[in-house]
């Protein structure tokens, strides 16, 4: 079978041309990914999901030896793939609901919610990395990161839409680089002393329609869940008790809030003429939402998704799971560091003509070409005047620091100033 080829030079014209253009609807859909990003030894990370849940079920499992007993338990009613902090903290809420005055992995009432508890503990204390001994961290920390220099490309033209950034992560930093770039921003939270989520501001795309929109899909640190008043609220984040629920919405009635809001405007985003959905960080690994972007492109729109998948480590293929929902619909683009789904079309990354000196500084910004090949010894280092180009590479994109590299990068002052003269206008 004749395997596709993609030209990466192509397709990036194509999203130079979106992001630009004041006519799409552009939005971002970040996973752990994009916490573990960096760009020098100052900037602040979260662990990715393995670690950090590997690290808290240690940590716990220390408190009490029936923790441990229960966590291994749980660990292998999940399965070892399935096994992370938000599928084990939604397993816990589960049993927690159900066990009455019973036992169930060898533990109490009691001692799940001392589970629980211990375990959101260690959550907010891994993910707060916003504090410094109680303080927020200095601006020049803030400077160096990554979600700062993201901050600083949504502020540098007007748009005729908002960006809309979606996240899975609990994390301030995108509201620490928003902030500091002094970019407006709406999380769905109205009011000063005791803020309140509101779910009609969120389902209503002309609430705030020129403010940038952060829609944290899981979660965040200070979301708490008011018994007396039955509303999200937003406290401290330094709060003993932070609404922190996985990801799974199996609740009671009173607790699906926020997170059917937040899913209903990513479908509603996306069913709107001219979205454009981008993903970085993001692993595809939540089926909740992968449903719902599914679905949403099913309607008659002319919404796209384009997924940066980073797989520098563990390459995908045509079988990859990633690459099935790619291959099944064909408004899912997949672009990863060696391959990319395009137009259901399963191929490498070439480029189709070798680039000059000047191109190739360009090109660098997204693709890193492949050294040529020596036709007598691969091996050989040394140039002989000889080399084979092959035209393969690896796609940056994937990794957010490149793409926020890229996207700073990719537009002059003077265009930029262009296009905010031409929203206005």
């Amino acid at each position: 079978m004749n395997q596709s080829k993609h030209d990466p030079s192509e397709y990036i014209r194509g999203i130079q041309q979106i992001l630009i253009s004041d006519k799409k609807k552009i939005g971002f859909l970040f996973g752990a990914g994009s916490s573990l990003a960096y760009k020098s030894d100052n900037s602040l990370t979260v662990p990715a999901i393995g670690k950090m849940t590997s690290e808290i079920v240690e940590e716990v499992g220390k408190l009490e030896i029936k923790f441990k007993t229960a966590l291994n338990e749980i660990k292998e009613e999940l399965g070892e793939n399935d096994f992370n902090i938000e599928t084990l903290l939604s397993k816990l809420e589960l049993k927690l609901d159900v066990i009455g005055k019973s036992t169930l992995n060898s533990l109490t009432k009691e001692d799940f919610k001392i589970l629980i508890s211990s375990i959101k503990k260690c959550v907010r204390q891994k993910v707060s990395v916003h504090s410094d001994k109680g303080q927020i961290v200095r601006k020049d920390i803030v400077s160096e990161l990554v979600q700062t220099d993201f901050a600083n490309w949504i502020g540098q033209a007007e748009r005729k839409f908002p960006i809309e950034i979606f996240t899975t992560n609990y994390d301030f930093l995108f509201e620490l680089g928003l902030e500091h770039k002094e970019i407006p921003y709406y999380d769905g939270f109205c009011g000063s002393l005791r803020a309140f989520f509101n779910p009609e501001s969120v389902e209503d795309f002309r609430f705030l329609p020129k403010q940038t929109k952060l829609w944290k899909m899981h979660g965040s640190l200070g979301w708490h869940f008011d018994k007396d008043t039955e509303k999200i609220l937003r406290v401290s984040p330094d709060d003993e008790d932070i609404l922190i629920y996985p990801s799974t919405l199996k609740y009671k009635d009173s607790k699906k809030q926020p997170y059917e809001s937040l899913l209903d405007r990513l479908s509603n985003f996306l069913k709107q003429d001219d979205a454009i959905l981008i993903t970085c960080g993001y692993s595809w690994g939540d089926e909740h939402i992968n449903s719902r972007i599914i679905s949403a492109l099913k309607t008659n729109t002319t919404s796209h998704v384009i997924g940066l998948f980073f797989d520098k480590f563990d390459r995908i293929n045509e079988d990859s799971k990633i690459s099935k929902i790619g291959l099944d619909n064909p408004k899912i683009s997949i672009y990863a560091s060696r391959n990319a789904v395009i137009g259901c079309n399963f191929g490498d990354w070439v480029l189709k003509s070798e680039p000059s000196r000047e191109d190739s500084v360009n090109i660098d910004l997204y693709f890193d070409e492949d050294a040529a090949i020596d036709p007598k010894d691969e091996k050989k280092a040394e140039a002989k005047g000889e080399e084979i180009w092959t035209g393969k590479g690896e796609f940056i994109l994937p990794d957010f620091s490149k793409l926020v590299k890229f996207l700073n990068t990719m537009v002059s002052d003077n265009e930029i100033k262009k296009l905010g003269e031409n929203v206005k206008k």
